[in-house]
């Protein structure tokens, strides 16, 4: 007897076992199917039965039939509560506790932070996933009396943990990034933490904080902090800098931040501070003298040169040029005039509406109310495509400057995907320490996935974290008692070839294998 897969006019693939003892014989048809994983079972299935037999087919059948009724007889008293998702706590929980996370003894710590990384919601629909998927109850008041202290009891433990990691990833900490964004809230109402303030998230109307976030080479978590929500950005860098040195005694690290935090007082204070910086540059902004200096450099550079200008009190202000940025500015700037251009047609363009702010400055008023396109600063404008400028204490080349700014768009990815992905806003608290609470889950959630991505990337193996979170929803662990045995009993469900790849990274994690 052997087992036979033949091919029918649908395509599918039809499983026999075939009797050639007395003539060619089809003995029974197990299924048919065009899964190939169904297939492979069926075949299988099909070689147990020809293994486990004495010669006597009928017999055999008969046999395999008992054990048919009997399988389903107990999986008839199966329910929904006894299949659990094991997913989330298979991965993410070996992460949590592999950095170091475990130290903190409460699990309700352990269940909203793997949650926020599987489930990112609201933390009432946490305890209800809690409760449907993973067979764990707790209470809404329960989650929120602990929120109610993490901030104050372990807060700065979590930070240092994560911290830690992070050293021991980077080896050493000689670069920083910051940046700063803004998490609104849903409600109308301000108080002294949530103000309205210059939204980076289009919300103008509504509360907001503004999250601090210093960040290591590859985006990796060094500490963060909130302000009120109107607070000015550039008056937040400093601060926080001074208080994660004084938390964790790193010296000499170089600092790295966008144009917006570009202001004298505030370059002035990081030297006084003796911080060496690279800050992006409003080369536009600059004194007329070192405008002209600019351009008359510029006019013969071409791909990725650069050149230095040196300015007061130490500083020097790097320019490079990039073919790719140039081709930028000149589709944004058309993009941008052709906008202005419809609007004058329409004629609801008036002096009333007209501000200096974004492409209006190419906009010329003559008479009384005649609006049209300034053609001499259109020109003007367009010698500046392709320039970038980036201003600096360090004595580092041109080339090495322009290289560590390049690596600012990590922490960019950082708020990205803890906006997207973890889903850190919109923000449902009104109580200050709740709202800390929040963005301190937010913040251990976050060293979990840099951790999940950095062993996918040395694995080599082409997944996001975001996808690998998805599967762990359908990763299953089965809970019963067999009928002749009172104890509990579990066993995890088959995976499918895509989830077995999060899951090899677990078995990666229980090896004991270290950052590199």
């Amino acid at each position: 007897m052997f087992v036979r897969k033949k091919r029918n006019r649908s395509g599918a693939i039809s499983i026999q076992l075939i009797d050639k003892s007395h003539g060619y014989r089809v003995m029974r048809t197990l299924g048919c199917t065009a899964d190939p994983e169904e297939i492979r079972r069926l075949v299988q299935w099909g070689k147990q039965i020809i293994e486990s037999g004495d010669g006597k087919q009928f017999s055999l059948f008969a046999k395999h039939s008992k054990q048919d009724h009997a399988i389903e007889n107990f999986l008839s008293q199966m329910r929904n509560s006894q299949i659990r998702t094991i997913g989330p706590e298979l991965i993410f929980g070996t992460l949590f506790d592999r950095i170091g996370f475990n130290v903190i003894s409460e699990n309700i710590f352990r269940h909203i932070t793997i949650a926020r990384l599987a489930y990112p919601t609201s933390k009432l629909k946490t305890v209800d996933y809690l409760y449907r998927y993973r067979g764990i109850t707790m209470s809404v008041q329960n989650l929120y009396r602990f929120l109610d202290k993490l901030s104050s009891s372990y807060k700065n433990q979590v930070e240092k943990i994560s911290y830690e990691h992070t050293k021991a990833h980077l080896k050493t900490i000689s670069v920083v990034f910051y940046d700063m964004t803004t998490l609104y809230f849903e409600a109308q109402d301000e108080d002294d933490l949530r103000k309205i303030g210059f939204s980076k998230d289009g919300k103008f109307q509504k509360p907001q904080i503004m999250l601090g976030l210093l960040v290591g080479q590859g985006g990796y978590p060094i500490g963060y902090d909130i302000y009120e929500g109107n607070t000015f950005e550039g008056h937040t860098l400093l601060p926080t800098l001074k208080k994660i040195e004084e938390k964790y005694g790193f010296k000499n690290a170089t600092v790295i931040a966008d144009a917006a935090l570009l202001s004298k007082d505030n370059l002035a204070n990081l030297s006084k501070a003796q911080y060496q910086f690279i800050v992006g540059a409003r080369i536009k902004n600059e004194s007329k003298e070192i405008q002209e200096e600019i351009l008359k450099k510029a006019g013969n550079l071409e791909e990725a040169d650069s050149f230095i200008i040196k300015k007061k009190e130490d500083l020097r202000l790097v320019i490079s040029y990039s073919t790719k940025r140039a081709k930028k500015d000149a589709h944004n700037r058309k993009r941008g005039l052709n906008k202005l251009n419809k609007r004058i047609k329409s004629g609801r363009l008036t002096k009333e509406n007209i501000n200096n702010r974004g492409y209006n400055k190419f906009l010329k008023l003559s008479g009384e109310i005649k609006v049209s396109l300034d053609e001499e600063k259109i020109k003007e404008d367009q010698k500046w495509d392709g320039l970038k400028g980036y201003i600096t204490n360090t004595t580092l080349s041109a080339k090495t400057i322009i290289e560590n700014y390049k690596e600012l768009w990590q922490i960019e990815k950082a708020f990205r995907i803890s906006k997207t992905d973890l889903k850190i806003r919109p923000i449902y608290h009104y109580r200050k320490h709740r709202i800390e609470a929040h963005i301190c889950i937010s913040f251990v959630a976050y060293s979990i996935y840099k951790e999940l991505e950095h062993l996918l990337n040395q694995a080599r193996l082409k997944m996001t974290p975001k996808r690998a979170a998805e599967l762990t929803h359908n990763m299953y662990e089965l809970h019963y008692v067999l009928p002749g045995n009172p104890k509990n009993k579990k066993i995890p469900l088959k995976m499918d070839p895509e989830q077995q790849i999060p899951a090899a990274l677990h078995r990666l994690q229980l090896k004991g294998t270290r950052p590199c």
